[in-house]
């Protein structure tokens, strides 16, 4: 480290340090009641937020992924023509692909894998029950020193519940075989609270070849106080999934009518997975204002994927069909201490805290033909680890003025080993790498309800440890992002909220490993920039709205598009609450034009989808509790769109050689489902 950065990391440990020790340490201490204040949590940059539960709970639940769309330029898309893997992510100009600069975590336990077998920073939301969420907590940018690996583009928090206060059993069915079950409730509610919940979903998609998805989840989670000051939480999740899929298909055949919209040229895609976690989180709340940190986790977790994109390509025989296989135990946790305090009467908050995290990894890439193994391309071991201690601090000279920022150290460490001598692709090594990451936020207001921020923070995502370990290679990407913005209530603290954001995110060059493939691509420096605009909040009496629309320019340093990379987002939606217990949502949800390949000359036409919720309470008089009937439709106008789009060359059967083509994965139809629910 620099000598100013030393100076930094021993400021913020002297502040802390005052910090603790001012107060009477004779002072008697005495045990208060309990008391709930309700408030606006501050925020360091006008992209920051955090979205409650009200305002996805009529979300379609099939898939955890479409809640994300409440983000403002935010959109997530299957990736496979039938669900099951991890979504396709679009943030700020980036085709995050399954999650590689986006960074999600459930409690602060980290979701995205490393070195997945599948791709970097691998996300499957699945696991998540959407009922157990209360809220999400979204940080765009690298802003924040506490977040560390993916939070290039932004990071998202899913925030789960400690009790409910009605238990609930739902029914829902609906086209395509579609049928999902949840149980919910508390045990207990006082000082241990406990939340169980339960889910059974499956559907067969509007696909010719069924999807046969069957997704099974279970929750639990205890918390309680061991002292008048502390808090413990204790939880635990299970999910298993398997699948059929119909893969992306070529445009060329829908056209000429040699393959339906919805149909499939190799019909053995599909996976399954499982995957168990396990966290505990705690805290300390000194006498003094400060607080004291624990968090650990650790995770288990398998994956077999099948899938075929280039069809005959390479084999003209057997067909191009690849397994992806990856096992891994994941653990860490983090130690942290804040403290709030005034020096020389400005209110001050000082944090040190601590991260780590260990991937241990075991993942395979080899040929099948309608999912037997034929052969073997990679097979390798990998322990891939880091270690990130960090500083923050936050004051608040004037009453119109607040300055936070700190510093983040991350330290990777990468073990490969290669266990197929006879693998044209033999990854293998060792190598570490490291970097420090400054953090600057100013927050200026508010004035009749309007802030000004200006942040600026440097992030990073690692690169597969496959690709880290070979010679010449930069292990860690590093992100430079900056941000203005403006946040504003001019109606009043209780209305409508408005938000801008300009912004713009230099990535420096990386080396991505195509797990696909087995191979690496360098891919060269990258700059994005864009404007965000979003409206949230009651419109007038029942009526509410949330809605944005996101404008990027992204392109590699040489003037070349980036593929994939959306230039225009937008999502709306209005909520009714309607005088005799019924609650109307309508949501419309764009994706515009994308380029394809780095000259531009191919793109992805755009989309727009309209889905409508309705939700209402029955007027049936029950001995315990009480009943809602909901519905869904999701496609309201049948439009047609796609999902997933990609230009690439593959090969047909009949074909003498290989075509370049778009390939897509197509949008769901016209979809009814509704249901029951009894609360009790």
């Amino acid at each position: 480290m620099t000598p100013r950065t030393i100076a930094f990391l021993g400021g913020v440990l002297a502040l802390i340090s005052s910090f603790a020790h001012a107060h009477d340490p004779d002072a008697q201490e005495i045990e208060v009641p309990e008391v709930s204040v309700v408030g606006e949590r501050p925020v360091a940059a006008s992209s920051q937020q955090f979205i409650p539960d009200k305002e996805y709970l009529l979300q379609p639940q099939g898939r955890p992924a479409q809640v994300l769309r409440l983000i403002p330029g935010f959109v997530a898309v299957e990736h496979s023509g039938g669900a099951g893997k991890a979504d396709q992510y679009f943030l700020r100009g980036f085709d995050a692909d399954h999650g590689t600069d986006v960074a999600f975590f459930a409690d602060g336990m980290p979701i995205n894998f490393r070195s997945h077998a599948h791709g970097q920073g691998y996300t499957d939301l699945n696991f998540i029950i959407p009922e157990t969420i209360e809220g999400l907590e979204v940080n765009k940018g690298a802003y924040l020193p506490e977040y560390g690996d993916f939070a290039t583009a932004g990071t998202v928090n899913f925030r789960t519940r400690q009790v409910v206060q009605e238990g609930v059993v739902q029914a829902a069915g609906g086209q395509f075989d579609t049928q999902r079950y949840l149980l919910m409730f508390s045990p207990t509610k006082d000082k241990i609270r406990t939340l169980i919940a339960a889910e059974g979903y499956y559907t067969n998609g509007p696909f010719q070849n069924d999807n046969q998805y069957f997704r099974s989840n279970l929750f639990g989670k205890l918390t309680t106080n061991l002292t008048s000051r502390d808090e413990l939480s204790l939880t635990g999740t299970f999910q298993k999934s398997e699948w059929d899929a119909s893969g992306e298909i070529p445009l060329r055949a829908v056209q000429d009518g040699s393959l339906d919209r919805f149909g499939a040229i190799d019909p053995s895609e599909g996976g399954k997975t499982t995957r168990s976690t396990a966290r505990l989180n705690y805290h300390y709340d000194t006498p003094s204002g400060g607080q004291f940190i624990v968090n650990a986790y650790g995770q288990y977790y398998r994956l077999d994927l099948y899938t075929n994109f280039t069809f005959f390509l390479n084999d003209p025989v057997n067909g191009d069909g690849f397994v992806q296989s990856d096992r891994r135990v994941m653990y860490g946790g983090d130690i942290g201490y804040k403290q709030h305090g005034d020096i020389f009467g400005v209110p001050s908050i000082g944090t040190i805290g601590f991260q780590t995290r260990v991937d241990d990894i075991h993942t395979t890439l080899g040929t099948q033909t309608k999912r037997v193994l034929t052969g073997v391309r990679t097979d390798s071991d990998i322990l891939e680890a880091s270690y990130a201690p960090f500083v923050k601090a936050e004051i608040q000279p004037l009453s119109w003025l607040r300055l936070a920022g700190g510093l983040r150290a991350e330290a990777f460490t990468f073990d490969v080993r290669n266990l197929c001598d006879t693998c044209a692709e033999q990854p293998a090594g060792q190598k570490s790498s490291g970097l420090v990451l400054p953090k600057v936020n100013l927050i200026l207001g508010p004035w009749a309800g309007t802030e000004v921020f200006a942040n600026y923070g440097e992030g990073f995502h690692s690169n597969d440890a496959r690709s880290a370990v070979m010679p010449g290679s930069s292990p860690l990407a590093r992100a430079k992002t900056y941000e203005l913005g403006v946040r504003s209530k001019p109606f009043g603290a209780e209305g409508l909220e408005l938000i801008a954001t300009l912004w713009q995110l230099d990535l420096q060059s990386e080396l991505v490993f195509v797990g696909d493939e087995g191979t690496t691509e360098i891919r060269g420096a990258s700059r994005r920039r864009g404007v965000e605009v979003a409206a949230r909040g009651p419109v007038w009496g029942p009526l509410s709205f949330n809605g944005s629309v996101a404008w990027t320019s992204a392109e590699f340093r040489n003037g070349d598009a980036i593929p994939l990379a959306p230039e225009l987002t937008a999502y709306g939606a209005l909520l009714l609450k309607w005088p005799e217990g019924l609650t109307s949502q309508l949501q419309a949800t764009y994706l515009g034009v994308r380029p394809l390949i780095e000259d531009r000359s191919v793109k992805s036409p755009a989309w727009i989808e309209f889905d409508l919720s309705e939700r209402y309470r029955l007027p049936i008089r029950l001995p315990h509790g009480r009943m809602e009937a909901f519905l869904f439709i999701q496609n309201l106008l049948n439009a047609k769109w796609e999902q997933a789009t990609f230009y690439f060359e593959s090969r047909l059967a009949h074909e003498a050689a290989g075509v370049n083509d778009i390939h897509f994965v197509p949008g769901n139809p016209r979809m009814v489902m509704g249901g029951l629910a009894w609360y009790f």
